[in-house]
């Protein structure tokens, strides 16, 4: 684990979230989640000591990619433009196990012209999963773009939508 000051107000801890599906690293405020990596996208956590949070936040997942939770509880402390916020609120208001796309999610917000916009802002998502970004395709239908890489978005839409996704899933 690693502590970094980054200003007066807040302490940032890096740590290590081990789920079934590999480890994640999550980067925890005072105030909750601030971020979160999948398995290989960052250097591993130094350190050893426990964070209770790390731990919830690694039960939370592990119930998610094993079909056992639909919705994190845990508090969120992300950072954004209003913009960015309204989108991930937005994203947030995506039932389990269904999709929108792009154009469908700048409705939502009251900007539908502003769809690359959106997918700007999808793709800035700091907390994936959490903040259901995978749940967004193109308007045709196709898988485009995850911060997480194509296959864990088939893997994830998999969990959630088995029958419409699974194939698809179990390739990646």
């Amino acid at each position: 684990m690693k502590t970094d000051r980054i200003d007066d107000t807040a302490t940032l801890t890096t740590v290590a979230v081990p789920t079934a599906m590999g480890a994640f690293q999550a980067v925890l405020s005072p105030a909750g989640v601030r971020e979160l990596r999948f398995p290989g996208q960052a250097a591993p956590a130094a350190g050893a000591a426990a964070d209770p949070r790390a731990d919830a936040l690694a039960e939370e997942l592990d119930a998610y990619l094993g079909r056992r939770l639909r919705r994190f509880a845990l508090p969120l402390d992300i950072r954004g433009t209003p913009f960015q916020l309204s989108v991930w609120r937005a994203l947030r208001d995506i039932p389990y196990g269904e999709v929108r796309s792009y154009g469908q999610l700048a409705a939502a917000i009251g900007r539908p012209a502003a769809v690359r916009a959106v997918g700007a802002a999808n793709g800035a998502n700091p907390v994936p999963i959490v903040v259901p970004c995978h749940r967004v395709i193109g308007a045709d239908g196709r898988l485009v773009g995850f911060g997480g890489g194509i296959e864990w978005k088939l893997r994830l839409l998999a969990i959630e939508d088995p029958a419409r996704w699974g194939l698809l899933g179990q390739l990646a």
